[in-house]
Formats: C-alpha cells, structure tokens, sequence
C-alpha cells in the first residue's frame, strides 16, 4: 500500500480539501512534530510511593487533559487533591469549585477549595482504593482559564462513596503539568496507577 505525505511550512496551515458538492469542505491540521501529538497518552505511573505524583513537560497547545485513578490509595486519611502545574510548579490558587459526595444510606458531603481541586468531601480510610476520571478543558485558545469535572468511587473500608467534582481556575499561564497529592500534601501513596491523557 503506498502512503500519502503532506509537507508544510513552520507557519501558516495545510490544508485537505475534499470535492465540493455545495459549499467549501476544509480539514485545517494542528501543528505537531509527530502522528500522535495532539492525542497523547502518557505511561501509566505506579503511585505506590512518595506523597505526590507528577505529570511535566506537557505542551502548550494542550486543550483538554483526562486524569485516570486506577485503585490508588494512601495511607493516610488525608483528602486526595489534584493540582495543574504552570511555569514548572503546581498552582495552588484561583480555584473555584467542590465536590459532592454521596455515600452509606444517601448522606451527602460537600467539599470546597480555593486552593486545589478536592477529589472527595469525606476522609479516606487509610488503605481504601479510589478509581475514576477527572477531566480539564480550557475555556478558550488564548485565555487561562480551565474548567473542570469528573467522578470519583472509593469502595469499602468504614464507608464507600461516590464523588462528583465540578468547578473553574483561573491561570497566569500556559499549563505544562499535574500533580496529584493529598491535601497538606501529608500522606504517601501505597498503591495503584495513575496517567493522563492530553488532547489538542
């Protein structure tokens, strides 16, 4: 099978024009340096050691960043939180949002933070696993401002619960990382895997 290459220039666009039947039909190519750069998937990190984790080095053009938890846990009861780094470090300001969560016989618990992006609204139990998504769109191309959402499940230990987290950062600049940690960044991770994947 033969392959098509298309070769452009370091500015300005390539563009693919199908046939027109009515109108103009456009595909306008983000810029990237290889097939998969504006849908990446990290490798996965073990977060069975040390109190944070961090993902760097991440590109500017990122719009939207997928965080996966797969069984993690601490051994501490300190609250998971979640941090975007900017300049090479985690912010911990201009945060706007909380979490929800839901747990024995339909009790809810809300969690706010101006500081970081809390996973949960109850203490964990030390040793309890936490799976699930939290998502990071940026608002608009030029602006700072990302938004973001997801749902958490921490199963067994004294109770098992649901969280649903929603809320807004404003930024100085453009996001290069994420950092996952507890709050006061007090507790070591003991198990489970984490990865993101980013998105153009």
């Amino acid at each position: 099978m033969s392959s098509v290459v298309i070769s452009g220039d370091t500015s300005g666009a390539v563009t693919v024009a199908a046939p027109a039947v009515s109108g103009t039909n456009t595909l306008t190519l983000l810029a990237a340096t290889a097939t998969n750069s504006v849908n990446t998937l990290e490798t996965a990190k073990l977060s069975t050691s040390g109190t944070t984790i961090d993902f760097t080095g991440l590109p500017a053009w990122m719009k939207r960043i997928t965080v996966m938890f797969n069984g993690v846990s601490t051994n501490g009861t300190s609250f998971y939180a979640v941090r975007v780094r900017v300049g090479g470090s985690p912010v911990s300001t201009n945060y706007s949002g909380a979490v929800g969560s839901i747990y024995e016989t339909e009790n809810i618990a809300i969690n706010s933070s101006s500081s970081e992006i809390p996973i949960q609204a109850i203490a964990p139990v030390a040793g309890s696993s936490m799976t699930g998504v939290l998502t990071l769109s940026k608002m608009n191309e030029t602006g700072p401002v990302w938004a973001y959402s997801g749902t958490m499940y921490i199963p067994g230990g004294a109770v098992s619960l649901m969280s649903y987290i929603a809320g807004i950062v404003t930024l100085s600049g453009a996001v290069d990382g994420i950092q996952i940690t507890t709050t006061g960044g007090a507790n070591t991770f003991d198990a489970g895997t984490i990865n993101i994947l980013y998105e153009g």
